[in-house]
């Protein structure tokens, strides 16, 4: 193993960070902070955060092959148009549930923009169960519903060969596989590839390397954890100085660099106090392993 460094990059207090995405086209690192109501923009060579403030929790965020991007927000998935700061509704999901949001979502090989609702919480990883569903947007912008009896609808992937989904519903403390169709987009066959041991706590976002392997981020275990899909053995375990780490991605200019989102919400000034980059944005060199670029929306 190479030796693996761990740097705070931007230390926004973010609420709940989630959903890192790497925009090639802007050298740049893209998150949302949910309950803060916005879509950061992270510039290595600036330094700097933009945001673009939105009216309603935003949970995920994705680039657009046409340019900008699409985000979900509340029960709505949507346009985001960075310059103008401009927001159109693409379609509602979810209507007789008006106590929902959607939560994690990202864009499969095909095009098509994957995400999952969940009932608001009343405390962190504390709320009505399953309320939530597994959407896709398709790219005519019809909307596709999977399944419902969602808990927390959370991280996602695609294996290398596009013959497999990968998911997480967070309070089920297990990564899941289905066989998946990339022509139609069609899902089936769940089975359970790995269980949370007690210490990495609640599964949250994931992303997949050029090896095929998964990394998880582990709210509440303050690490991300790489497993073997095929075997369902933990590989490795990267622990960060922060409790609630969110999500994952790979980025930087040959995706070898990942990029770890974490919140602050449901940490009292104690912990705060001890854990001062909470809600920060971290990056973690050294894994000796790359991940795969991020595929765009095709609507």
């Amino acid at each position: 193993m190479s030796s693996v460094k761990i740097e705070c990059v931007a230390s926004e207090g973010f609420r709940i960070g989630e959903s890192p995405v790497w925009d090639e086209k802007e050298g740049a690192l893209l998150c949302v902070d949910i309950t803060g109501r916005k879509v950061c923009r992270w510039s290595p060579a600036a330094k700097q955060v933009q945001t673009v403030p939105v009216d309603a929790p935003v949970s995920s965020v994705a680039l657009r092959k046409s340019g900008d991007y699409v985000i979900t927000l509340g029960t709505r998935f949507a346009t985001l148009k960075w310059k103008e700061q401009l927001v159109t509704t693409i379609t509602h999901v979810d209507k007789d549930k008006p106590n929902n949001r959607f939560n994690d979502g990202k864009v499969d090989p095909a095009g098509r923009y994957f995400a999952g609702t969940m009932a608001e919480e009343i405390r962190p990883a504390v709320l009505e169960r399953r309320q939530g569903s597994l959407y896709t947007l398709c790219s005519d912008l019809s909307v596709v519903k999977h399944f419902d009896q969602v808990d927390i609808s959370n991280g996602l992937d695609w294996s290398l060969d596009h013959k497999t989904f990968f998911y997480i519903d967070s309070l089920s403390y297990s990564v899941d596989a289905f066989d998946y169709d990339l022509q139609t987009g069609k899902i089936g066959n769940r089975r359970s590839i790995y269980r949370l041991e007690k210490e990495e706590s609640i599964p949250d976002g994931m992303c997949i390397d050029t090896e095929g392997k998964l990394w998880v981020a582990c709210y509440d275990g303050g690490r991300v954890i790489r497993l073997d899909p095929e075997t369902g053995k933990r590989l490795q375990t990267v622990k960060l100085p922060v409790d609630k780490t969110t999500s994952c991605c790979f980025g930087g200019k040959d995706y070898s660099e990942m990029y770890v989102t974490s919140a602050s919400d449901g940490m009292d000034k104690e912990w705060l106090s001890r854990q001062p980059q909470a809600g920060g944005l971290f990056k973690i060199t050294g894994l000796g392993v790359k991940g795969v670029p991020p595929y765009p929306f095709a609507g």
